[in-house]
């Protein structure tokens, strides 16, 4: 699966200083399955509206996303609802977990779609990322870092094609950053996916990358 950019950007970027941004000045992008591509900048210089863009939850852009050559903006509802069930899974800034569900239920919400997971995969994943307890309380009364810890685990029970990784570990220490990475790692490794990961910092990287954008 490809993923290119041309000439994108999105609105409310146009009129600010974008002159430094790998992303925004650029005049082609093309991502691929199998690439570990991280992209750093400061806030508020567009790495969600990238993913997001990517994503289709924003389409106030100018330029063009092409995925596997065709323009994202022709995708019906029903063909986006598909690409986000088997070729693109996101771990949100925000999380966007149900909070009045147990931590277990959020996650599977995703993988009761296609039980890409047995759930003695999910307790053992969240063995590893040290929350095996909460996994039957509601996700409302869950520390912020343990619902990182649910969100990453949720979006690593589904197929797919590239994960968007959306400032994923501002909440976690540096043991559980690396737990959380090794889990992504095995999971991409598996599907042969490519991974976008976003940070503040270009030196928050506990992954292994192919390629650096600074935004």
């Amino acid at each position: 699966m490809t993923i290119e950019l041309r000439r994108l950007i999105p609105l409310p970027l146009t009129e600010t200083d974008h002159s430094e941004s790998e992303i925004w000045e650029a005049e082609s992008l093309l991502f691929e399955s199998g690439q570990r591509i991280f992209i750093y900048a400061a806030s508020g210089k567009g790495k969600t509206s990238l993913l997001s863009i990517i994503y289709g939850l924003r389409k106030d852009y100018k330029g063009n996303v092409l995925i596997d050559g065709r323009e994202l903006s022709e995708f019906s509802l029903k063909e986006i609802s598909c690409l986000r069930k088997n070729k693109f899974s996101y771990i949100f800034q925000g999380l966007e977990l149900f909070d009045e569900l147990t931590a277990l239920e959020n996650i599977q919400l995703k993988n009761r779609q296609t039980s890409l997971k047995t759930k003695e995969e999910i307790e053992e994943m969240a063995e590893i990322l040290e929350i095996p307890e909460f996994l039957n309380r509601k996700a409302g009364i869950l520390s912020f870092g343990q619902k990182q810890r649910v969100a990453i685990i949720r979006a690593l029970c589904q197929p797919f094609d590239f994960l968007l990784a959306d400032e994923i570990y501002s909440h976690l220490d540096d043991n559980l950053k690396s737990k959380s990475s090794g889990l992504i790692e095995k999971e991409i490794s598996e599907q042969g996916s490519a991974l976008l990961f976003t940070s503040l910092r270009e030196s928050d990287n506990y992954l292994s990358f192919t390629k650096k954008y600074r935004v």
